[in-house]
């Protein structure tokens, strides 16, 4: 649960460690330059007091007396200074250390023209004779022959910060001062990390309220109200985080539902399919037995009623299997539209022709509304006039004699309207929801024994589904109903 948090406070705790251990080497290696460059303004004419005390070099031969005497008096005033006599071109002539300490014979005299002209800045350092690996700061100053005192001689060349100089460094590096140092560091890295880690807890705690909620719904908590609730008003990218599992928890919930759903129509579907396919199978096999049984018995009139009515009863059959087929087909989207441009007015008169001895025959008026439009529209007209097929059979069958079935067709700047009203008894307003659903079953008040499952309805919904459109039924009980849809005049822009 807190794992995010443990690593957040790790992470921190290194960062933190990282930039104190980052500040205490900065912090010394400023220090360090601090000290160096001022060691070096204070000593800078130390090499010049040195040789104008007195000549360190007589007719080309260094004096080493007056050099170990001028050095003595330079290390009273400064007890780390080391001086060395150089030729011009950097070559040792002289210092007064021991002869076994001095590893390096020659110094680098770029370094000491750059400090003794002032064209570096400060702090210049040179390379240390007894350490050649290791450069410090110096002072220096030209010394000339007192017989050619235009001529530059040699150098003197003054380390600053010498062998005693490091021993007291050493000395002062285990100091209470340094320590009391490191100590303040490592409480500032300390408070820094108990402040980061508060801050981490504070900040993921709403990502573990968020984590808890959803690991409670992901437990199996499909059925709670709000699994996870929602921001109002996102601050932030957590906000964005738990609207996002809100709308996905929402969402698996309606799916969960859907499914719940499907598997309740589904047993239904096999209630259903037995139901009625076993009775038009069985009633067949009723007549057929009988004609075996009885048909020396039968005359020719009873015979030619049963075999009608078997033969009404496999058409029954065909059709139930055929509008199951079709419907499969439509599901699996392996029914592609072939769209064209047709007349639709020519189509209604076609399934009005279709259905009108039916109509006759059940004393119903079938009127097309307006009777000579002329509308062109696009789509697959095989696959609209099965819709039109379902709508108007339908009106038929619940249409009471006396009764009328109109179709009509209003136009507007981009689709075209169709409308299939009866004047029936309407349907129940519970009923309305759910007369798309496959498989549904509803008797409409005063029309019992017409109701069968709900094929016709759900096929022209699909259909116009691959269309790009929709269906939609107005029903008042007693008042009849009127099922609408569109279709587009011309192709889409795809």
């Amino acid at each position: 649960m807190n794992h995010l948090h443990y690593k957040l406070s790790g992470a921190m705790f290194i960062i933190v460690l990282l930039l104190g251990a980052a500040f205490y080497l900065i912090d010394r290696y400023s220090i360090r330059l601090y000290h160096e460059e001022l060691s070096q303004r204070l000593n800078a004419s130390l090499a010049m007091y040195v040789v104008n005390a007195g000549p360190l070099i007589r007719d080309g031969e260094v004096d080493r007396g007056a050099l170990e005497e001028l050095s003595n008096r330079a290390m009273v005033i400064n007890p780390t200074a080391e001086i060395y006599l150089l030729t011009p071109n950097g070559e040792i002539l002289g210092h007064a250390l021991p002869p076994d300490d001095v590893i390096a014979d020659r110094v680098d005299v770029s370094s000491i023209r750059k400090l003794i002209d002032g064209s570096a800045p400060l702090p210049v350092k040179g390379v240390d004779p007894r350490n050649p690996g290791s450069r410090k700061v110096f002072s220096a100053f030209p010394v000339t022959d007192p017989i050619r005192p235009d001529d530059i001689a040699g150098y003197l060349y003054v380390v600053l910060g010498g062998s005693q100089y490091e021993a007291i460094a050493e000395e002062v590096s285990g100091s209470d001062r340094q320590r009391m140092i490191t100590a303040g560091i490592l409480l500032l890295v300390l408070a820094a990390f108990g402040a980061g880690a508060l801050l981490f807890s504070y900040l993921t705690r709403r990502l573990r309220q968020l984590t808890g909620e959803v690991s409670g719904f992901t437990a199996g908590r499909f059925d709670t109200g709000s699994p996870v609730a929602a921001a109002d008003e996102p601050r932030d990218e957590i906000d964005q985080l738990r609207n996002a599992c809100h709308y996905m928890a929402t969402t698996i919930q309606q799916q969960l539902a859907t499914l719940q759903e499907d598997d309740r129509l589904r047993r239904e579907l096999v209630t259903n399919i037995s139901h009625d396919l076993r009775t038009p199978l069985a009633s067949m096999q009723g007549y057929i037995e009988t004609l075996i049984i009885k048909d020396d018995a039968l005359d020719a009139g009873t015979r030619a009623q049963y075999l009608e009515t078997a033969r009404k009863h496999a058409t029954h059959l065909a059709r139930l299997i055929q509008d199951l087929f079709e419907l499969a087909m439509l599901d699996s989207r392996r029914v592609t539209p072939q769209f064209e441009q047709f007349s639709l007015p020519e189509l209604i008169h076609d399934v009005v022709q279709e259905f009108e001895l039916q109509a006759r025959e059940s004393d119903v008026a079938l009127e097309v509304d307006p009777p000579d439009a002329v509308v062109s529209v696009f789509a697959d007209i095989s696959l609209i006039q099965r819709v039109l097929e379902n709508l108007v059979g339908n009106a038929l069958k619940y249409t009471p004699a006396g009764g009328k079935v109109s179709i009509s067709v209003q136009r507007s700047a981009a689709a075209v309207g169709v409308s299939v009203a009866d004047t029936g008894p309407g349907i129940p307003q519970e009923a309305l929801p759910h007369i798309f659903d496959r498989f549904y079953k509803a008797d409409p008040k005063g029309v019992h024994g017409k109701g069968s499952m709900g094929l016709g309805l759900a096929i022209a919904r699909r259909i116009l589904e691959l269309h790009s459109g929709e269906i939609s039924v107005v029903s008042e009980e007693r008042q009849g109903t009127r099922f609408h849809f569109d279709l587009p005049l011309q192709a889409r822009a795809a």
